[in-house]
C-alpha cells in the first residue's frame, strides 16, 4: 500500500520532534504515538505505521550485531562493545551471537554496515579469485 506525501511529511515531522539533541527519546516517541492514536488526524493508521518505520530503521541503527565463531570472553565482548561506543556514540546497544559458520574471526553489523573480518568470507574472497 502506498503512502500519500501528506502522511509521508507528517510522519517525518512527528520523527524528527522525537528526537533529543540528535538522539531517539523513548519519551517523546511514545507521547507522539499516544497523541497519534487519541487525536486521529486524517489518515492517521497511514502516519503510524510511516512513523514507527522511522523509529525502527534508527533503532537498528544504532544496534550493533556481533558474531563470532565461538563464544567471546567478557574482557573480549567489553572492549568491542567500548570501542564501538568511541566510534559511533554512547547509545551503541550490543548483541553478542555465535555463529559456527565463521569458522573463525568477527562479523559487525551496524545499521546497514557490514565489517566482516571472518575467515569464511575471506575463503570465499579466495575462491573467487582463482
Amino acid at each position: 500500500m502506498k503512502i500519500s506525501r501528506e502522511a509521508r511529511r507528517l510522519a517525518r515531522a512527528l520523527f524528527r520532534l522525537s528526537l533529543a539533541h540528535g538522539r531517539l527519546d523513548a519519551n517523546r516517541v511514545s507521547t507522539i504515538s499516544e497523541r497519534l492514536i487519541v487525536e486521529k488526524p486524517r489518515s492517521y493508521l497511514e502516519v503510524l505505521k510511516e512513523f514507527s518505520r522511522l523509529v525502527r530503521l534508527e533503532l537498528e541503527r544504532r544496534h550493533a550485531i556481533v558474531e563470532s565463531a565461538s563464544p567471546l570472553d567478557e574482557r573480549s565482548a567489553t572492549n568491542i562493545a567500548n570501542t564501538l561506543k568511541q566510534k559511533f556514540g554512547d547509545d551503541i546497544t550490543t548483541e553478542f551471537r555465535t555463529s559456527p559458520g565463521l569458522l573463525g574471526g568477527l562479523r559487525i553489523k551496524l545499521g546497514s554496515d557490514v565489517w566482516d573480518g571472518s575467515i569464511s568470507s575471506r575463503l570465499a574472497t579466495f575462491s573467487q579469485q582463482l
